[in-house]
């Protein structure tokens, strides 16, 4: 197994000073994983204090020094890997919140000691460079060959972002907690009020950017009741739907398999992080509003498990839901129309109604709304996965009107009511308005046609030598 670069590796073999320096947590355990090894290596140096450790990576490269208060030393050697070397240290929890502890270095910590104070047992694991052995204390090992997140020691319950950062690494890794770990989350869920919005909301993001299973991370949060802080997707727990439609089950169990569908999309996968994150939170909420409108009526003859309007009730729902994460505007402008119109497939793809929800989808677009259609009709096994066909039809009508990433572009534009004799002034606004809407509706698809069409509207009470000029454009150009 290869755990370490070579560029790492001479650093470690010809540098005395790390002469007990250890790979630690991700690094060791994705490889163990089976993953390749990534950018990021984290170093763990014993008998040295903070500065002998800066002095001693001086000649490799660039240090930075930010993580000073946590014995973090930041080694940038121009190779693009990212090497953050640490002096071992002792948490001890004094108050509540991320804050309330206090940290003590001591060079003469043993491996075990260090290994101690981490949150998960995968997480513990130790690698040394000059053995090749990997240090195992407490079974983390085994316990990713089982599938098992289990938490290393009692200090677990000091810092409650610990049962989130198990939420994530469930997803990632397609673990489930092991039953002690799980108890033990339980016990602390009170403790969650501790907790920054902005921690709570990066281990969310990382949940929804990092592909693997994502419903694990969910099971995990129902199995340690951590569910409790989310009422939005506690509440589709039990929520049943039409059989025929959803063989899967319950609305939650649907939502799990959209989310494990949609990571396993390529063109997800090549997306960037931002867009992971909104296609991921886009296909968690999409459901949101069938707790509250579920009921049973009579369609096509039969008595039927119907949800009407849960797409326009879900898009309020996860607006409020991604406000309590403090997510910013920007995404949250992105996600909510993708849950708003998550089932438009299903009505007809006329260029009018393709245009406008291009529209109506910015700044998202039809190319990202199409991925969320895809993984909500993938969710539902044993039924196949594919895409619908009333979402391929989809893409190739906005692919045929140039709007499937992007709005169209107004025809009419300022500069052509200048050259038309009128005055900026608060009327353009409207009048450039209703001509961007005309043109969604199919009145005119070119500047002629547009000049023509406001040469003809009675209702802006143009004056009469304005309305020859558009005449005259539209003549000319036509």
């Amino acid at each position: 197994m290869v755990f370490m670069p070579p560029e790492l590796a001479g650093i470690i073999r010809e540098t005395p000073e790390l002469r007990r320096a250890y790979l630690v947590g991700g690094c060791v355990r994705d490889v163990l994983l089976g993953r390749p090894p990534g950018r990021d290596f984290d170093i763990e140096v014993f008998g040295l204090d903070y500065d002998q450790l800066r002095l001693a990576l001086g000649p490799w490269g660039r240090t930075d020094l930010v993580g000073r208060s946590f014995g973090v030393v930041k080694l940038s050697t121009g190779s693009g890997l990212n090497f953050d070397f640490t002096v071992p240290r002792k948490d001890s929890k004094v108050a509540p919140g991320h804050k309330g502890f206090r940290i003590e270095f001591d060079p003469a910590i043993t491996p075990r000691e260090a290994a101690a104070r981490r949150d998960f047992t995968m997480n513990a694991l130790m690698f040394d460079p000059r053995s090749g052995e990997v240090l195992d204390f407490f079974g983390g090992a085994a316990d990713l060959r089982q599938g098992l997140l289990r938490h290393t020691g009692p200090a677990f319950v000091e810092d409650p972002l610990r049962v989130l950062r198990g939420m994530q690494f469930a997803g990632r890794f397609d673990l489930r907690a092991a039953p002690e770990t799980a108890a033990l989350a339980r016990q602390i869920k009170g403790s969650y009020a501790e907790l920054a919005v902005e921690r709570v909301r990066e281990e969310w993001f990382k949940w929804a950017s990092q592909g693997g299973r994502p419903s694990a991370g969910l099971r995990f949060l129902v199995d340690t009741e951590w569910i409790d802080h989310w009422p939005e997707i506690k509440a589709l727990i039990g929520v049943p739907q039409e059989p025929e439609w959803h063989p899967e089950g319950d609305v939650f169990t649907h939502t799990g398999h959209a989310c494990d569908a949609l990571a396993r999309l390529p063109d997800w996968q090549a997306a960037d992080a931002e867009s992971r994150r909104v296609y991921m939170v886009a296909v968690l909420a999409h459901d949101f509003g069938k707790p509250a409108t579920t009921q049973t009526a009579l369609k096509e003859g039969r008595q039927r498990i119907v949800s009407p309007g849960h797409d326009e009730a879900g898009a309020a729902l996860a607006k409020t839901f991604l406000e309590r994460l403090g997510v910013p505007e920007g995404m949250v402008e992105r996600v909510v129309p993708l849950v708003r119109h998550h089932l438009f497939h299903l009505g007809a793809l006329t260029d009018r109604a393709v245009r406008r929800l291009a529209k109506r989808l910015e700044p998202e677009n039809i190319e990202g709304l199409c991925l969320v259609m895809t993984a909500d009709s993938m969710g539902r096994p044993p039924r196949p996965a594919a895409q619908p066909e009333s979402v391929k039809a989809l893409l190739e009508r906005s692919r045929e009107l140039n709007v499937r990433t992007l709005p169209p572009e107004p025809i009419l534009k300022g500069r052509h009511l200048i050259e038309a004799g009128l005055r900026p002034g608060r009327e353009f606004a409207a009048i450039l308005a209703r001509a961007y809407d005309a043109q969604l509706e199919g009145a005119f698809a070119s500047l002629p046609g547009a000049l023509a069409w406001l040469a003809d509207r009675a209702d802006f009470a143009l004056p009469d030598d304005v309305k020859r000029k558009l005449r005259a454009g539209a003549e000319a150009g036509t």
